[in-house]
């Protein structure tokens, strides 16, 4: 399904424009074009930096590079996905040492990017038809449910800075999916964009195996020099299990939060692994297999058992159709339950599943107070900003018993609707016919999208206010997911 914007009654003029305009796009500035830009922007600065602080007088001369650079950025869009897939498994939470009332983060300003350069093709014509789907009306419906229930919380709750910059960070990922499903529309750029994301999965997670095997002081050395892109920084910087300083430590890679990495290791884990058996994977299958075996290693030092239950159940769905995921999973569990070095990690999954331990005993009093909340107001929740009530707070570690506390049952409902909407498209679209490329990219984003969900019942992160970058990597796959199946529906059509 798709619509073309109203061609214009105005005469010759206007597809005049549209036509240097997208020259710009699809060919790139003249060098004129360029200077003048450049000469404008650095006049400004100089302006500027009259007015400017003496500790910026060594950021504004930077701004003209990084004008280029975003100006070489923009004219091609898989480059701004990219830029986007990139931040948020490699470097999620960096951002501008540049304090404008806040510190723009690399997220915002590559999602505002993968934004405008989507408006400007269709603006321009570059690309002429929206791709509607079938998830768009049920996506925007619960937007506005969304707004809804932070509007109505307001009356209850003083609005911070932080929680209107991260309500509305949360909104653009949710509207990424609409996006990334008009902007992938050629077989070739969804393929670059998988073989970006696979990199840059292997790289996320080699960082975190890396810096869990550094010693521990250097290891912190290393994370706090992050601090001058408003990263943490201390001792604290090094997580343990339980926070106990006497157990384990566990892999954080540059996520800050080793359930956070754990959540984005189930949706890497599932995408890789689909492409370990597919017929013509986007990247050497050596290449494959060791990325994978990293992105194992690095889940299992995370310690997250809701992360490990969601990539095995992810990886078990890829193996219905490639059964021989189905040996691989097993050869690995045999290799965690018998070497030395998992035992710990073994033992924690079995204290987790009979309730024995603190971690596990806190989410089950979360869960009860979140029932509480949620018990006195059901329909619309409390909003995102705080509660009403003094003794009930926001916060449970379950991403659906979050969402019914800020936007209630008929939040949670909608987006479990939306979810099986999904599935349904998704799951038809894997029985209609076979595409050597397409099918396992489709496959593992369903797989990842099915892993995070069963991650969620037990972790937060893909619906949490301080966790942008989760809450976009949960929609970028499901957007990934939708791309995949209407290229492969196009496929169809034309055969």
């Amino acid at each position: 399904m798709s619509f073309s914007p109203p061609t214009s009654t105005q005469g010759q003029s206007s597809p005049g424009r549209a036509v240097v305009l997208r020259g710009y796009f699809e060919n790139g500035l003249s060098p004129l074009w360029l200077v003048l830009i450049v000469l404008v922007i650095g006049v400004g600065l100089g302006i500027a930096l009259a007015f400017t602080p003496w500790p910026l007088v060594l950021v504004w001369p930077l701004a003209p590079l990084v004008l280029i650079a975003l100006l070489a950025l923009v004219q091609n869009v898989t480059w701004v996905l990219m830029a986007v897939a990139g931040v948020v498994v490699v470097i999620p939470f960096a951002a501008l040492p540049l304090n404008i009332g806040f510190n723009p983060t690399l997220l915002d300003l590559a999602i505002l990017a993968v934004y405008g350069v989507w408006l400007a093709r269709l603006a321009t014509r570059v690309q002429p038809d929206y791709h509607a789907s079938l998830l768009d009306l049920p996506l925007v419906g619960f937007i506005i449910l969304a707004c809804f229930s932070f509007a109505a919380g307001l009356g209850h709750a003083e609005l911070t800075r932080d929680v209107a910059r991260h309500f509305v960070e949360v909104l653009l990922a949710i509207g990424l999916v609409l996006v990334i499903n008009n902007v992938l529309d050629r077989r070739d750029m969804l393929i670059r964009f998988l073989r970006f994301l696979l990199i840059a999965g292997i790289i996320s997670a080699t960082i975190g195996i890396l810096l869990d095997l550094l010693p521990q002081d250097f290891a912190a050395r290393l994370l706090s020099a992050l601090r001058i892109l408003q990263y943490p920084s201390g001792p604290g910087v090094i997580r343990f299990v339980e926070d106990n300083q006497t157990l384990y430590r566990r892999a954080t890679a540059l996520a800050i939060d080793p359930n956070a990495l754990g959540g984005l290791l189930i949706m890497l884990g599932a995408i890789t692994g689909a492409q370990l058996f597919a017929p013509r994977p986007v990247l050497p299958r050596f290449w494959i297999a060791g990325g994978l075996g990293l992105i194992g290693i690095c889940l299992v030092l995370t310690f997250s058992r809701a992360a490990v239950l969601g990539t095995g159940v992810a990886l078990g769905l890829i193996g219905g159709r490639y059964r021989r995921m189905w040996l691989l999973l097993a050869g690995g569990a045999i290799l965690v339950l018998i070497l030395p070095q998992t035992q710990f990690f073994v033992q924690r999954f079995l204290q987790g599943a009979q309730g024995q331990d603190l971690a596990t005993q806190m989410r089950y009093g979360e869960y009860q107070d979140a029932l509480n909340l949620i018990s006195r107001y059901p329909w619309f929740g409390v909003g995102f900003s705080g509660t009403p009530d003094a003794d009930t707070y926001i916060g449970v570690s379950s991403m659906y018993l979050l969402m019914a506390e800020e936007m209630g049952l008929v939040g949670l409902a909608s987006f479990l609707f939306i979810m099986a909407w999904f599935f349904l498209q998704s799951f038809a679209g894997l029985w209609r016919g076979y595409d050597p490329e397409l099918d396992p990219i489709l496959l593992g984003a369903v797989a990842a999208v099915v892993g995070a969900m069963l991650g969620g019942v037990l972790d937060h992160y893909f619906f949490n206010l301080d966790f942008p970058h989760s809450v976009t990597l949960f929609w970028l796959f499901v957007g990934l997911a939708l791309a995949t199946l209407r290229l492969k529906g196009k496929n169809n059509a034309t055969e």
